[in-house]
């Protein structure tokens, strides 16, 4: 069984979303984008995978700064248990959004996946890309790369405001999530 990373482009040009192949999973040539999708949704080859590179980074966020409201307590108090509820599920929804960039948004939308073999005693860490000869649409790399990147930046922004208002139990989530 070979884990070697193959892309192939057939019928047309992948700046187009003509993207078929055993690996990428992508759209059909010729066929018509996702009816109701957003206008920039629409330009993307992978519009599905554009929105679970970001549903769960999005959950994540959204619970941390509405969990609360969820609970049924006050502003100023959330009790143990709904604390813990609610620190669980972003971290279940951290640990699905770092398997879906590893296993599926990073090889469809940029080309790029990596994993761990282990061989008796060794570790070897194997990382692969598409290659140059790949063309990717600019949107869908777009997406995965501002998505990427921006979420440290954002959780790191409510680590600063943790520390800044004394919240430090929340502190917990934004070190995680970092």
């Amino acid at each position: 069984m070979s884990h070697e990373l193959q892309f192939s482009v057939e019928g047309g040009s992948p700046e187009k979303g003509n993207f078929a192949g055993p690996m990428t999973g992508g759209a059909v040539p010729g066929a018509a984008p996702a009816s109701g999708a957003p206008s920039g949704l629409s330009s993307s080859a992978h519009p599905i995978v554009c929105i679970f590179h970001l549903l769960f980074k999005g959950g994540a966020l959204f619970l941390y700064l509405f969990g609360d409201s969820f609970t049924g307590k006050s502003q100023d108090s959330v009790s143990g248990a709904n604390f813990i509820t609610v620190t669980v599920i972003c971290i279940l929804l951290l640990a699905a959004d770092f398997w879906v960039v590893k296993n599926i948004t990073g090889r469809l939308l940029v080309g790029l996946r990596w994993w761990n073999k282990v061989e008796g005693e060794t570790t070897r860490w194997i990382y692969e890309s598409a290659g140059d000869a790949q063309v990717y649409n600019k949107f869908d790399k777009s997406v995965f790369w501002w998505g990427l990147y921006a979420t440290p930046f954002v959780w790191f922004w409510f680590f600063f405001i943790g520390v800044i208002t004394l919240h430090f139990k929340w502190l917990i989530i934004t070190m995680m999530a970092l």
